[in-house]
């Protein structure tokens, strides 16, 4: 085996950053990206490297992602010393910062020339401060220059890299990203400037120490830089592929949130306490963790209009059968075929019903469905097609 190949073979049995504890590793991101993973990443950008291109890993830990390129440099940079340490160790090829990503925010503090190709790779922290997932535990550990600065750290990544003016980045980050509206608006100014033009979703279950019980999907995303960037409708057209070789665009479903408000109106409350009041919604993940229809009010409930209410059900009955939806739909809102719904509305009901009894005096002429249950994975084997999850180990 050459220097090079070994080096290589050294690279892909790099342990976890063992040197953090759990609070430390949530905060900094510190999350060993499998060989398979990084092996994509390069897939994605060797055919477009040239000469004199750079190659940058701003957070890169223990420099999973860093390998030895003829006539290319490669850059290493964390905020972790030790992990530094550690990069130095196994990269002996690459220069190594030890700097603050998001508040060095100039490629000459990286020794980059303006004219270099800059090739920008790897897998940054992702840690949205205002989730509740772990609220307990994140904390903020370190400066973030007003510039980058966004409620998701990954985000702020992004932004960096186009401060950097990255010709090319090619980086692991939550799929949420680009199909949420609200969070691709928050990386609007990297959106500007670069295009999505390749991709495929993994799994956060692959990830030690995240939520295997409550995966979702992270996008290894090849970006380029663009003069029109790329907006909302781009990302919805775009067709994305699975690890397990699916494919999907955002434009093929309809959405929820097209028929009913998922988020409590301001300044409205319940009047005499005979109003349906249901939880507040976000996604798929969040409708599986939380309640649906509420006793009482309280601040995250939704005041649900009677007419509505048929709505509301279906989402009461998607939670119940979560289980049939990919992993990679986890970060969608509840996804609806509405003329085929309207069909199979009454097994819904009954379904409900036969959860919240208290909903009958909204249904008092309503007689309970046979075989409810097996028309409702009717109606869902037709929403989702080959996206149907037959196991119940979702």
């Amino acid at each position: 085996m050459n220097s090079q190949a070994l080096i290589q073979d050294q690279r892909e049995q790099l342990p976890e950053q063992q040197h953090l504890n759990y609070a430390r590793r949530v905060n900094l991101g510190g999350y060993y990206t499998h060989g398979e993973y990084v092996s994509v990443v390069w897939d994605f950008i060797r055919p477009l490297l040239s000469p004199g291109s750079t190659i940058l890993d701003s957070s890169c830990g223990y420099g999973n992602f860093l390998r030895a390129v003829p006539n290319m440099r490669v850059v290493g940079n964390d905020i972790d010393t030790a992990a530094i340490q550690v990069a130095r160790r196994s990269s002996p090829f690459a220069d190594m910062y030890n700097l603050n990503a998001l508040t060095t925010l100039s490629r000459s503090d990286f020794g980059i020339p303006d004219d270099s190709p800059l090739f920008i790779v790897g897998n940054p922290p992702y840690n949205d401060t205002t989730s509740i997932i772990r609220n307990g535990t994140k904390k903020l550990l370190f400066d973030i220059d007003p510039s980058v600065q966004s409620r998701d750290l990954g985000i702020s990544f992004l932004l960096s890299y186009q401060r950097l003016q990255a010709d090319f980045v090619c980086v692991l980050h939550p799929l949420s990203y680009l199909v949420k509206r609200t969070n691709f608006m928050a990386m609007k100014r990297f959106a500007d400037c670069y295009r999505l033009v390749d991709s495929l979703i993994i799994s956060s279950g692959t990830f030690s120490e995240t939520s295997k019980s409550m995966q979702f999907p992270i996008l290894i995303a090849l970006y380029e830089k663009n003069l029109f960037g790329m907006d909302y409708s781009y990302v919805q057209s775009n067709t994305f592929r699975t690890a397990e070789n699916k494919r999907f665009s955002l434009d093929q479903f309809d959405f929820i949130g097209k028929y009913i408000s998922k988020y409590p109106t301001r300044n409205i409350a319940p009047t005499d306490g005979s109003e349906i009041l249901f939880w507040t919604m976000r996604d798929l993940n969040a409708l599986k963790r939380n309640r649906t229809f509420l006793d009482k009010y309280e601040s995250n409930a939704i005041i649900v209009p009677p007419d509505k209410l048929d709505y509301y059900v279906y989402v009461d009955v998607v939670k119940e059968f979560s289980r049939v939806f990919p992993y990679y739909f986890g970060n969608f809102d509840v996804m609806i075929n509405n003329e085929l719904f309207l069909k199979y509305r009454d097994s819904f009901i009954s379904n409900a019903l036969s959860r919240h009894p208290s909903l009958m005096k909204f249904y008092p002429a309503f007689r309970t469905v046979d075989g409810a249950e097996e028309r409702i994975i009717e109606y869902l084997k037709h929403l989702l097609g080959e996206h149907y999850v037959e196991s119940t180990n979702n």
